[in-house]
C-alpha cells in the first residue's frame, strides 16, 4: 500500500453514527484524568481509536454489472457453497457465499456489492459469538438484505460479532442501490456474508485483505475459472 493510500484510509471523515461514541470516550478521558492524570492520556488514545473505527473513507467503485464488489473492509474468511438464511427466502439450494471478517481496526461502513433494488430487509436476533466462526452465520444477531441485481437476487447479511452490539442499516425496502453505495455499519467487530446466484466466479482467495467498495469479490460471465493463489 502506498503512502497516499495509507493517508487516505487514515485521515478521513468520521461517520455521524460515531459522534456519540467519540464524545463519550472524550468525556470519559476527562473524568479519568481528574482521578489520575495518566488515565487521561490512556483515555485519549482510546478516543482516537474510536474516531479511527468510525472513519468513513471515500472509495472508487468499478461500475460494472458483472462484478461483485466487497461490501466491507476486512479479511476473506470463507468462500464456499452454503444455503442462505431461511428468512431471506433466496434459495433452498446452496449458493456461493463469500464472507468478509472485520476486526476492530477495519473501517466498518457497509456497502452494496452490486447495483440493484432492495427487495427485502430482515432482522433476526441472536447470539454474539466470534464472527469468524462459521456457525456465527446461523447463531449470531444478523440483518439481511435481498437485492434484485442484474444477475438475480443476491443476499447481503450483516452479522454481529463478539464485541459488536448494534447493527445499523439506514437503507429501506424498494430503494435502489449503486454498487459501492453505503447502506449501514456494524459497531465494533463483525462480518459480512454475500450470497450469490449461479454463474459467479470468485476473484479473491481465503485470507486476502479486501477493501470495501473497491475489491472485486466475484465476477459473472468470465471464462477465466477460479482464482489460483499462493502465499508469498
Amino acid at each position: 500500500m502506498s503512502l497516499f493510500d495509507t493517508i487516505r484510509n487514515t485521515i478521513v471523515p468520521i461517520h455521524k453514527e460515531g459522534y456519540p461514541f467519540v464524545a463519550a470516550f472524550f468525556v470519559g478521558s476527562l473524568v479519568l484524568g481528574w482521578i489520575w492524570e495518566p488515565l487521561f492520556w490512556i483515555g485519549m488514545v482510546l478516543t482516537l481509536w474510536c474516531a479511527y473505527f468510525f472513519r468513513d473513507p471515500e472509495r472508487v467503485t468499478p461500475q460494472d454489472d458483472d462484478l461483485v464488489i466487497s461490501p466491507a473492509d476486512g479479511r476473506i474468511s470463507s468462500i464456499q457453497m452454503v444455503k442462505p438464511p431461511e428468512e431471506l427466502h433466496l434459495s433452498d439450494e446452496p449458493m456461493l457465499r463469500i464472507s468478509v471478517f472485520m476486526n476492530v481496526f477495519d473501517a466498518h461502513i457497509n456497502r452494496s456489492p452490486m447495483r440493484g433494488r432492495i427487495v427485502n430487509i430482515v432482522y433476526r436476533e441472536g447470539s454474539f459469538l466470534n464472527a469468524e466462526l462459521d456457525k456465527a452465520s446461523h447463531d449470531n444477531e444478523r440483518n439481511g438484505l435481498v437485492i434484485d441485481s442484474p444477475h438475480g437476487q443476491i443476499g447481503v447479511v450483516q452479522i454481529a460479532g463478539l464485541v459488536a452490539r448494534r447493527i445499523v442499516c439506514w437503507a429501506n425496502p424498494s430503494e435502489p442501490l449503486d454498487a459501492g453505495e453505503r447502506f449501514g455499519l456494524i459497531r465494533f467487530g463483525s462480518r459480512l456474508d454475500v450470497f450469490l446466484p449461479a454463474g459467479a466466479e470468485p476473484r479473491v482467495a481465503l485470507g486476502q485483505k479486501a477493501v470495501g467498495g473497491e475489491t472485486v469479490l466475484a465476477e459473472y460471465g468470465s471464462s477465466k475459472g477460479p482464482v489460483i493463489s499462493r502465499r508469498s
